[in-house]
């Protein structure tokens, strides 16, 4: 897998996963502040490298999942913020020259915390054949 390395910022943070992807994908993971979809400058700019990626992967799938932390506002709220979230990330993958027909949205709304609640304030991309 080849993996980003990203820099935690302080109002967003950007980190790479390790979890499972396949064999080759690009993983990158775009945290979000709470009750925010908002992307700062430098989420943008991670945003760019990877659709430089996905350009270099010209028939790979740009899967977008989109996450809400459960302790917000009602599950259709979360479902709403996970969607946007998701869509901002996708905007700029399409205006940064990713083809709109490779990405696919996945809103998965509200999420249960897992380590830290941030973790449930995230939007995961995927780069896979």
């Amino acid at each position: 897998m080849r993996r980003l390395v990203l820099a935690a910022l302080p109002l967003l943070a950007l980190a790479a996963c390790t979890t499972a992807t396949p064999r080759n994908a690009v993983r990158a993971v775009v945290f979000f502040n709470e009750d925010s979809a908002a992307l700062d400058e430098n989420a943008q700019e991670l945003l760019t490298q990877i659709a430089e990626q996905a350009k270099e992967r010209p028939t790979a799938v740009v899967r977008v999942r989109g996450f809400a932390a459960p302790d917000a506002g009602s599950p259709r709220y979360n479902r709403d913020l996970a969607e946007l979230r998701a869509r901002h990330v996708a905007d700029h993958l399409a205006s940064a020259g990713v083809e709109r027909a490779r990405i696919r949205l996945e809103p998965r709304g509200a999420v249960p915390f897992e380590m830290y609640p941030i973790e449930s304030r995230r939007v995961e991309i995927i780069i896979a054949q």
